[in-house]
């Protein structure tokens, strides 16, 4: 029951905030643009006509179908989805210390380790939420553009992608519930989160990315392109290691940190 009413509480704090709307927001933008690269791949004379923009949409792979799409998709949330899911850690562990409320919330009869489950919890909801938004915004723009190769089995396929992609960057999310923690604040995480991202664009460049955690989405996305080396099984261990680490640690910290201010 306290678990039960754990999770009711931070997702009634998420309900009265803007920050669903503003990822919402976010990731129509992301859909629509998508989009707005499938219609100039469309016709290649309208890509050169957009002259930067045409440029920037061929380096998607040059066509335009719904896999190509789909595929767009699930790079979207591999690098945008390390920002939006990081800032939805941030806030659910920052906002207690940010406004003051962490006292009030370890005054009441509820484990600490259970209210740090809870806001994982409402963060992958939140973050799955998301994605499966992210796809529908998707098909609605595929449908208006009049993308081809469509059929059910492309659709499925797009969906698990951008799950599993979801999953893979929500996992690694989990460290900046840590800094957003220990650092008591907002800034902390972000820190941690613009570190993470700047690292994991920087470790791809040079060719060690499926040595580094933060790199595996982009890559399991074939962001690199599709010569580009897969995470392997090594990659996703490392991040199963990282989520595991940043939730267990976390806990740890809310359950033995000194909350004197």
């Amino acid at each position: 029951m306290n678990a039960t009413a754990a999770v009711h509480v931070e997702l009634l704090k998420a309900r009265r905030s803007r920050l669903p709307w503003v990822t919402a927001a976010a990731f129509t933008v992301a859909g629509t643009f998508g989009g707005l690269i499938m219609f100039i791949l469309q016709d290649p004379r309208r890509a050169r006509s957009l002259g930067l923009l045409g440029t920037k949409a061929s380096l998607t792979g040059g066509t335009a179908d719904w896999p190509a799409y789909f595929a767009l998709l699930a790079q979207t949330v591999a690098v945008g989805g390390a920002v939006l899911f990081g800032l939805v850690v941030v806030w659910l562990f920052g906002r207690e210390f940010g406004q003051d409320t962490v006292k009030d919330l370890l005054a009441l009869p509820t484990a600490r380790t259970t209210i740090v489950g809870a806001k994982f919890a409402v963060a992958t909801v939140w973050s799955l939420l998301l994605a499966c938004y992210l796809f529908v915004v998707g098909l609605l723009v595929g449908a208006v553009i009049g993308l081809p190769g469509w059929s059910a089995g492309v659709a499925l396929h797009g969906l698990a992608d951008l799950l599993l992609t979801t999953v893979l960057t929500v996992v690694l999310v989990t460290p900046f519930a840590l800094a957003a923690s220990a650092g008591r604040g907002y800034l902390a995480g972000v820190a941690a989160m613009i570190a993470a991202v700047f690292s994991a664009q920087v470790v791809t460049l040079l060719g060690y990315g499926r040595y580094f955690p933060w790199s595996v989405p982009a890559l399991y996305t074939h962001l690199a392109g599709p010569d580009g080396d897969p995470p392997g099984a090594l990659g996703f261990a490392l991040v199963a290691l990282v989520g595991i680490a940043g939730v267990a640690a976390t806990a740890a910290w809310w359950r033995h940190a000194d909350h004197d201010r």
